[in-house]
């Protein structure tokens, strides 16, 4: 299955949603996960997957891990071209390397350039920013391309970012 997270921050408090999908056209989620914590660290720009990380690691505790093909964030796996690692690189270290996470990202990171696909969806004008490791970048902005919707953000990741601001 393919998990797709995203957090959402309020006060010190931390909503992190998943939700699980079997298909790139899957227009329905299969399940959905979710979790608030409390007390969530302040954001270091430049080190923002020292917030973010901690509570998608929290809530994958409650995912069975032989369920998860591919995990999307809502970030950058590299930073830049010599591939400094984003939230979805550390993501992808800290499961061991045992599955691919692809990022994707609604504002550009200027440091990046050959690490990334800019994905036109519908009739937008503005790309989304995909980002990849343990998957073929051009494989990962397909499927992002191919996502269920017509609109430039794909239907289950505009509903994950609606579930983490429902609170």
């Amino acid at each position: 299955m393919i998990f797709a997270f995203d957090t959402y921050y309020y006060g010190n408090k931390a909503k992190t949603v998943a939700l699980a999908f079997n298909s790139w056209h899957s227009s329905q989620a299969l399940e959905v996960y979710s979790e608030i914590l409390e007390d969530v660290d302040e954001y270091i720009p430049g080190e923002f997957y020292k917030r973010e990380l901690p509570c998608i690691l929290s809530l994958l505790k409650q995912i069975e891990p032989a369920l998860i093909d591919l995990i999307i964030v809502d970030s950058f796996v590299f930073l830049d071209d010599q591939e400094a690692l984003g939230l979805g690189g550390h993501l992808y270290n800290a499961l061991s390397g045992s599955i691919p996470v692809i990022g994707v990202a609604k504002t550009n990171f200027a440091t990046i350039d050959q690490k990334k696909a800019q994905v036109f969806r519908g009739e937008s004008k503005l790309p989304l920013y995909v980002t990849a490791i343990g998957i073929d970048l051009s494989s990962a902005a397909e499927n992002i391309r191919n996502m269920h919707g017509t609109f430039r953000m794909p239907t289950l990741l505009k509903r994950l970012d609606d579930f983490t601001k429902d609170i």
